[in-house]
């Protein structure tokens, strides 16, 4: 009887560190599944940019992490926008859609006032005014294929306004901001 009870205890023990071998196993396999779904949405959906500068304040912030996404993404006047590049431009920007392709556009410098189709765009998403000029020219109607962007903090935004950035092509768009990550008292929705 001793001998049952000590071979059963063996083939207790056994079976107890097989189902923790097989559970840890387990967690690995569900870890590393998880690990490859977050690596593929940050790769192929979803991507986490760096706030850089002032132009955005006070929406955005220097320092916000942002995710962006441009999953069936079509670009929308007041989208906030990461763009690749423009001509002149060696990394990327972040800013405010305020026109697109076929849309007319003036801005009057001495009021402050932004017109698109006719009609003075109500932005209270604006740190100051738009009364700085720029170097650039401003279109008329904005060409197939491009969108007229602007920082929230129109007095120290480099943005459509200067020839170093102009107009920017829909296909540099990189996606639309959608939520700030971080710092953590300003998790959020992107608006």
């Amino acid at each position: 009887m001793k001998y049952f009870i000590g071979n059963k205890l063996e083939e207790n023990a056994a079976n107890s560190v097989g189902r923790f071998v097989s559970s840890c196993f387990e967690w690995v396999d569900s870890i590393i599944t998880a690990i490859v779904v977050c690596i593929l949405f940050l790769a192929f959906i979803f991507r986490i940019i760096n706030v850089s500068g002032v132009s955005m304040m006070d929406t955005l912030l220097d320092g916000d992490k942002v995710i962006i996404t441009d999953l069936l993404y079509k670009p929308s006047v007041g989208d906030i926008v990461v763009i690749n590049r423009s001509e002149e431009l060696s990394e990327p920007i972040i800013k405010r859609i305020i026109a697109k392709e076929g849309q007319s556009l003036s801005i009057d410098f001495d009021s402050g006032d932004v017109t698109v189709d006719g009609v003075v765009i109500n932005e209270p998403y604006i740190k100051s005014a738009t009364t700085k000029k720029g170097s650039g020219d401003i279109p008329e109607v904005i060409p197939k294929g491009y969108v007229f962007v602007m920082g929230d903090n129109r007095d120290r935004s480099k943005d459509s306004r200067s020839k170093e950035v102009g107009l920017i092509n829909v296909e540099n768009i990189l996606g639309k901001a959608k939520f700030i990550i971080y710092p953590m008292n300003r998790v959020g929705v992107v608006r």
